[in-house]
């Protein structure tokens, strides 16, 4: 269920869109402010058009020109004469295009002002948008579906849209935490209340196979029942580990994964002719150290198991440029093809099988097991295949 949740929201998360609401809103209040203040402007010049005259005559006095009779006599006596100068509206387009242009560069540069504040503000109205978003982004990519669930908006402010959008998605996480947490308690209680009646059938078949009595037929079912009464210990063993190991470690010490992986190596059983090979370098790290442990066994486990004849394991341990260590397991084994790999990691699920694992000695747990110890500890691990068959699997965790 979180991981369709996460997967319908991770794409919409690009980097370019980021800022497209907010973007969309300035845009909408500047062209808008532009629009208003061309209509202001326009209603204006029509006003101010209206209220100027059209035209206008001035009467002009000036000295009388030689020859010209009939000019009526200044106060001093001198001949004067007068002229009418009609206007040809050159004083009103000047005022008008002075209206037009002042008024343009006015709504211009308020409207880059005012756009410039709208910017600020969206930025503003919508950062309790940008507060949901990064704390969905932080729960969907952290390195386990049901990791993060802990978080919580608890956005402050009034009772509006954004508070009840918040609030409403707190709930959410606190119903998906509660349920996370709900299935692992389950199967750690269930695997707990099983181990009692596998150990008493296990000791009821052991004194029904060694009585003196017993028949070959007895002693062939007892023996039988026992190997399914151990796998069934095997599976709940590895179900209170996957439940374990998908808690983060709170208790940590350094560990170098160097000796680890020597150990590791000299200790775990081979099968056949496969053979085992290590190359440990100094790769420190902090965690627990049991659990680091039986990761790594269980990936040169898995890489014994599905292998071929005169096959090879090869471990080795080193710390990466980036300052991580690195631990990586390769084997020979059957072609696995690229896109199957990822439900190797999925519990109960083998290659090419869709189904739960049956008639193997495992229980179908150990990549899922090794998956969950590494998001405990922060880390990662990843699997590609290998050139001619079989497997490069490689566990990253932090260094110190």
């Amino acid at each position: 269920m979180i991981r369709r949740f996460t997967a319908r929201l991770t794409p919409g998360w690009a980097r370019p869109s980021r800022w497209a609401i907010r973007a969309r809103l300035t845009l909408v209040y500047g062209v808008l402010f532009f629009v208003a203040g061309v209509v202001v402007l326009g209603v204006t010049y029509l006003l101010v058009s209206q209220q100027l005259p059209t035209d206008s005559q001035v009467t002009m006095s000036g000295p009388q020109a030689p020859g010209e009779a009939g000019a009526p006599v200044s106060d001093q006596g001198a001949p004067q004469r007068q002229f009418t100068h009609a206007s040809n509206g050159s004083t009103r387009s000047d005022a008008l295009s002075a209206l037009l242009t002042q008024g343009g560069i006015a709504v211009a540069a308020v409207g880059l002002a005012a756009t410039l504040l709208a910017w600020l503000v969206a930025g503003r109205m919508l950062q309790p948008l940008q507060r949901m978003t990064d704390t969905a982004r932080r729960i969907a990519e952290a390195p386990a579906a049901d990791r993060n669930l802990h978080e919580r908006i608890a956005l402050a402010g009034p009772e509006d849209e954004l508070k009840r959008l918040a609030d409403t998605f707190d709930l959410m996480l606190e119903r998906l935490d509660h349920s996370f947490d709900g299935q692992r308690r389950f199967i750690a209680n269930a695997s707990h209340e099983l181990r009692t009646p596998l150990a008493l059938n296990q000791a009821l078949l052991e004194v029904a196979i060694y009585r003196r009595e017993a028949s070959d037929d007895v002693r062939n079912l007892g023996e039988t029942l026992l190997e399914i009464n151990s796998r069934h210990e095997r599976l709940i063993d590895g179900l209170l580990l996957l439940a374990r190991s998908e808690h983060d470690v709170v208790e940590r010490s350094f560990v170098d994964l160097a000796d680890i992986v020597e150990h590791v190596a000299s200790q775990v059983p081979s099968e056949g002719s496969v053979k085992v090979e290590a190359a440990a370098e100094e790769a420190a790290t902090t965690g627990n150290p049991v659990l680091l442990e039986r990761l790594v066994h269980n990936l040169v486990e898995n890489g014994i198991r599905y292998n071929v004849s005169d096959g090879w394991v090869r471990l080795s341990s080193h710390t990466a440029s980036d300052g991580w260590a690195v631990v990586e397991v390769a084997n020979t084994g059957p072609v696995v093809p690229r896109y199957e790999v990822p439900s190797l990691f999925e519990p109960f699920r083998r290659l090419g099988d869709e189904r739960p694992a049956r008639r193997t000695k495992g229980a179908g747990l150990g990549l899922s097991i090794v998956r969950a110890v590494a998001r405990a500890h922060g880390g990662e691990v990843t699997a590609e295949p290998r050139d001619g068959g079989g497997l490069v699997v490689r566990l990253r965790l932090p260094g110190t």
